[in-house]
């Protein structure tokens, strides 16, 4: 049976290993040059005891290569101390980078006022969708939302106001969704809503009703210091798959068209045909 590796000692400890053994080795070499010292002093006061000379030589020796070890093995700890802060340096150096490509990646695939996915994250999102519904054979919907008068909202109080507007719209079409439906920002003050596997049309309507009402709801916007309550209506045009089309494009401009309709007729929704 395989045992199981011993875990390797990380650098850090491995310097902490190494200079408790150099003071070790340190305080051998002080101790060893006292003895000697001793052993001289009892020389020149006692004259020279047959073979002390000798083996004061010996010791003397070892007490030299002692040295050289304790000095050696200095050298070896301020080598691996200055590797130990180099590599944190580098570590702190790559966790910014790789903050940075998160940051990089997330800004590239999301929109910047409101923070919702973009339309490339929306076409990856509707490719999954499209597989999955493909393979469990269930239809999943496209709707596309347009905010009904919102150039008079930018209009009246500036569009400082109407991007506020659209931020607590995003916010409210997120609060609206399941966890693995998908709300982007189309562009402007349209919205698409990606909403996987339905399976009748009175439920997607369900769905439709709950999100308009969730957009219309009063929303209070600090204008200039005063707060104004405003009320945005909306419209959105639904295109199912496979019934309405079986490509991207095709599910958003059915979506889009019968969003015109739905503006027009003020019915709230409308399916494409």
């Amino acid at each position: 049976m395989r045992q199981n590796a011993t875990p390797q000692p990380s650098l850090p400890d491995v310097l902490l290993q190494s200079e408790q053994v150099g003071s070790l080795v340190k305080e051998s070499a002080e101790e060893l040059a006292s003895v000697n010292a001793g052993i001289k002093a009892e020389i020149v006061n006692q004259g020279s005891p047959l073979g002390l000379e000798s083996a004061l030589e010996k010791s003397e020796a070892v007490q030299e290569k002692v040295q050289e070890a304790s000095d050696k093995l200095s050298d070896i700890n301020i080598a691996l101390k200055e590797e130990v802060d180099e590599r944190h340096k580098l570590e702190g150096k790559l966790a910014e980078v790789t903050e940075q490509s998160k940051a990089d990646r997330h800004a590239s695939l999301h929109d910047r006022l409101t923070d919702l996915p973009n339309r490339a994250l929306f076409y990856d999102r509707l490719e999954h969708a499209f597989l999955y519904s493909k393979r469990h054979s269930c239809a999943f919907a496209v709707m596309f939302v347009d905010l009904d008068d919102f150039k008079i909202i930018n209009d009246t109080y500036g569009h400082e106001a109407g991007d506020r507007v659209l931020q607590l719209t995003a916010e409210r079409l997120k609060e609206s969704i399941r966890g693995d439906d998908t709300v982007c920002r189309h562009g402007g003050d349209e919205f698409n809503i990606l909403i996987n596997e339905v399976r009748k049309e009175t439920d997607i309507s369900l769905i439709a009703q709950k999100i308009l009402a969730k957009i219309q709801a009063p929303c209070d916007i600090l204008i200039r210091n005063v707060v104004v309550t405003q009320k945005v209506r909306a419209s959105m045009g639904i295109a199912v798959f496979p019934q309405h089309g079986t490509t991207a494009d095709s599910l958003i401009a059915g979506a889009d068209q019968a969003m015109y309709v739905a503006k027009r007729a003020r019915s709230g929704y409308s399916f494409a045909e």
